[in-house]
């Protein structure tokens, strides 16, 4: 392991060891479930960080993904809601009140713990992974990706509203009962639940890590980079591409079902427009090549807005503030926040690290694995 990926692993290390400690210091409840949603913007900003910023991917409907994973949980919570919020045969109120009288196939599994929580996984990612086979298979690349994304997300939005007797129609799914893993109860306003979400966050922020640093990481970061000459030597461009789509839109349903614990519900609104907008803001904020980057950007983003639209002063312009720092955030720091910090280790040790890059450019191993990619 070089020194450069020791290092790497030491810094995210650390901040996620300053995120999980935060606890420690912060004995508020409604500031520990305030810093639980900033973590979870964190793991979209990592799910989008992966495949804007290393495959090149911009996904509008980010939120899409993120949205079904928060569905998948709230029907679980749903199903465990004590009996007097529920309709004859435990079925769920807002059925009752829209003439239900079954439980919809669809939702019967979700009486299992395990089911619903594979399935807030596995069903954003084979969403993504069918998507990204129609998209991907037919070279749909740039600016019609990202419509495309976009595109698909308001559909996904307005089937969940229009099904109100099955999704809740504009009003979700509330009234939840409190997430129970192993006879443990995590009550949304408690430490544990803003552990839960940050052990998420750090598994989400590894396996992301991982990816990116191996063989098929280098591939999609050439792909970023060169798709064409990728695709002359021989790769499967649209495999690549599709697993990166279907691996960050795990994330996101992995992140949306956190959000559901934390937020007591699930909304039409998660799969909003605004939402996945917010999210490519964030990223860009914080570097799109940097899923360390990323993530600080997010919780630095959240963190001023929440503070901005709590104060009196700035209660009416927040909103200007937030759009006026993301423009010079844009003009000046084109790279984000973590190119900049990138930028200021290199003016500040150019003559240390220029013999480290040659030496690695220079090397036969280096040579070895790039002719043996061509």
């Amino acid at each position: 392991m070089s020194g450069k990926v020791s290092f790497q692993i030491l810094t995210y290390g650390v901040v996620c060891l300053a995120i999980l400690l935060l606890p420690i210091v912060v004995d508020d409840a409604f500031l520990l479930n305030k810093y639980s949603r900033y973590l979870v913007s964190g793991m979209l900003a990592i799910a989008l960080s992966l495949s804007w910023g290393y495959a090149g991917i911009l996904n509008l409907g980010q939120a899409t993904t993120f949205g079904l994973g928060s569905y998948c949980m709230a029907m679980y919570l749903k199903l465990k809601t004590v009996p007097i919020h529920t309709g004859s045969d435990g079925l769920p109120d807002f059925m009752v009140w829209n003439n239900v009288t079954e439980l919809p196939w669809i939702w019967v599994p979700f009486h299992s713990t395990a089911f619903a929580l594979a399935a807030g996984i596995l069903v954003p990612a084979l969403f993504a992974a069918l998507l990204g086979w129609f998209m991907f298979g037919g070279r749909v690349t740039g600016v019609y990706a990202a419509i495309i994304t976009l595109a698909v997300m308001v559909v996904v939005n307005l089937i969940i509203i229009d099904q109100q007797s099955y999704t809740g129609g504009f009003n979700g799914l509330t009234d939840l009962a409190q997430f129970e893993l192993f006879g443990f109860e995590f009550d949304a306003y408690s430490a544990s639940t803003y552990y839960l979400v940050a052990i998420g966050l750090t598994i989400s922020l590894f396996l992301s890590l991982a990816v990116t640093r191996s063989k098929t990481g280098l591939i999609l970061q050439a792909v970023r980079d060169q798709e064409e000459r990728v695709r002359f030597f021989g790769y499967d461009v649209a495999l690549y591409k599709t697993f990166v789509f279907a691996f960050s839109a795990a994330i996101a349903g992995f992140a949306g079902m956190f959000y559901t614990i934390v937020m007591e519900f699930a909304s039409p609104t998660f799969l909003g427009v605004p939402l996945s907008l917010s999210i490519v803001i964030w990223v860009a904020v914080g570097g799109r090549q940097s899923l360390l980057g990323a993530m600080l950007g997010a919780l630095l983003v959240t963190g001023v807005q929440g503070a901005l639209s709590e104060s009196e002063t700035f209660l009416e312009t927040w909103t200007l503030i937030m759009g006026a720092l993301f423009v010079l955030i844009v003009l000046f720091l084109p790279k984000g926040l973590a190119g900049a910090f990138s930028a200021l280790i290199d003016r500040l040790a150019p003559a240390s690290r220029a013999p480290i890059s040659q030496a690695v450019e220079n090397s036969p191993k280096a040579e070895a694995h790039i002719g043996g990619a061509a």
